[in-house]
């Protein structure tokens, strides 16, 4: 596949009055044309950093980065900014102009490249009806919902007709059903369109819901890459499965075994009562500390970590069950107690 985005060997530093802040760590990432690419971490892991180093608003320290083969750190200003029109860039906040209506917003990109106002208003009614928001043109950002108003920053960013889309956090201020919404249209314009599309994000669910690929950011290095569902089966790093457990630990139920595994379903294996049968034929009981399942890349894959039982032997012989059925399984270490 033709690379679009090649992020080499960069890093980041910050130096303050009272300290330094080495925000990025050497980091090697290879982004493909027409993907939909997910960088993820927790806060203050390096994501946002990173992502502003795509199109140069923060130039790294060492290192580069190339777009379709051309290094940022080689182009004058004046490329810089021809560069530019080419990332469109999204926000968790939206910053649209709040004293301009919906149109206006969209423009205004298009006035800073002196496109003529019948053409760019043309081009911007064509885009409210790619976002569904035809009806608000003459609105003002302050009488539109939190999903509207990032409706209208696609909108705006697609105006110069970008071949990359960043999307800071693009999401986190938007509640579940507006966010699925907002990553559908997502899906739409990257298909229709061929756009690149870069998701920073802290939420697994969003990567899982859109992204082919992801890398994951920890403490300002690349802890992992890969695939999506690659990560979500068979997560390597501490950081991967910090993310792939996200949120589930506080949930716990204790029990007298310390003994932890993950397994992991996909629609080929979810037909049997897999569970209910391994206790049937175990003859002992386990605790389901987690269980969910998830949509990535149009199949359905679930996970469950179960507590087993403290007898050595009746867990090895649920492992051994379980793995029997050609199902992934891990063992967890330190998960309770």
């Amino acid at each position: 596949m033709e690379t679009m985005i090649q992020i080499k060997d960069v890093t980041k530093t910050f130096v303050g009055k009272d300290n330094t802040v080495e925000a990025l760590k050497g980091i090697d990432l290879e982004i493909h044309k027409g993907e939909i690419y997910g960088i993820i971490g927790m806060s203050g892991a390096g994501k946002s950093t990173l992502v502003r180093c795509l199109n140069f608003l923060e130039r790294p320290t060492s290192g580069t980065v190339y777009i379709e083969g051309k290094d940022l750190a080689a182009l004058n200003n004046s490329e810089l900014r021809r560069m530019r029109t080419q990332i469109a860039m999204i926000f968790q906040h939206f910053n649209l102009l709040m004293q301009r209506t919906v149109i206006d917003n969209i423009c205004f990109p298009m006035e800073i490249t002196k496109t003529s106002r019948k053409d760019a208003e043309a081009r911007a009614r064509e885009l409210l009806s790619i976002v569904g928001l035809t009806e608000k043109e003459r609105a003002y950002p302050a009488q539109l919902s939190g999903g509207q108003k990032q409706r209208v920053a696609i909108a705006r960013a697609l105006a110069t007709n970008p071949k990359i889309l960043l999307c800071d956090e693009a999401t986190s201020a938007l509640d579940p059903t507006t966010t699925k919404a907002i990553l559908n249209l997502l899906k739409e314009i990257n298909v229709k369109y061929g756009i690149t599309i870069v998701i920073i994000t802290h939420e697994m669910s969003v990567v899982q819901e859109i992204c082919s690929h992801v890398a994951i950011i920890d403490e300002g290095t690349l802890a992992e890459t890969g695939t999506v569902e690659e990560v979500f089966q068979r997560p390597k790093s501490k950081a991967a499965k910090k993310l792939v457990f996200q949120g589930e630990r506080d949930q716990r139920e204790e029990m007298k075994g310390k003994r932890c595994i993950r397994i992991v379903f996909t629609s080929n294996s979810s037909f049997e009562p897999v569970i209910a049968n391994m206790v049937l034929a175990c003859n002992t009981p386990v605790n389901i500390l987690l269980a969910d399942t998830r949509d990535i890349g149009g199949v359905a894959h679930g996970q469950m970590i179960l507590q087993l039982p403290e007898d050595e032997e009746a867990a090895e012989k649920m492992i051994q069950y379980l793995k029997n059925r050609k199902l992934e399984v891990e063992e967890l270490d330190n998960y309770v107690g």
